[in-house]
């Protein structure tokens, strides 16, 4: 009967000590992984210029869709080709209210960045899009990004 109790404690501080040491094991993975995860947080707010951005690593240019929400309407139709030599059109019509799609064309071009392309001429509305994998992410008037509840609803596909 000794012997039974013996190797059951045996067998218990065996196990207890096994799992004492995953645990050891895990919270120094976890630890690695936080700095890892640090480190590129810190590396992703940082800019790399390594020479590769939007302009000259996507393919950008194409025509773009979507449904943009208005304060007024049910949505804003939305179409804006971007072109290879510098020019687009934007084609917008305010759902509900107009029947009529009015087209805008004109140039645009890049931030220094080249990240976003502005486009020039228009007035009275947001004229600056984040370029991104097939999507455009339409930008506030000072051309920041729009944030809030909406936020993901500024986006137009390819």
């Amino acid at each position: 009967m000794k012997k039974q109790i013996l190797t059951l404690a045996a067998a218990s501080i065996l196990l207890w000590s096994c799992t004492n040491e995953t645990k050891k094991t895990s919270d120094a993975d976890s630890t690695s992984k936080t700095e890892k995860l640090d480190s590129t947080a810190k590396t992703e707010n940082t800019a790399i210029n390594d020479g590769h951005n939007a302009q000259n690593s996507l393919d950008w240019n194409g025509t773009y869709k979507g449904v943009l929400p208005c304060a007024d309407c049910e949505g804003i139709q939305t179409e804006l080709t971007l072109n290879q030599d510098m020019t687009f059109v934007l084609k917008t019509n305010y759902m509900g209210k107009d029947t009529k799609f009015p087209q805008d064309k004109g140039t645009f071009k890049w931030d220094s960045t080249g990240s976003k392309v502005e486009l020039i001429g228009l007035k009275d509305q947001p004229n600056t899009y984040f370029v991104g994998e097939n999507k455009l992410i339409q930008l506030d008037m000072e051309g920041k990004e729009i944030t809030g509840a909406l936020a993901d609803k500024y986006v137009l596909k390819k």
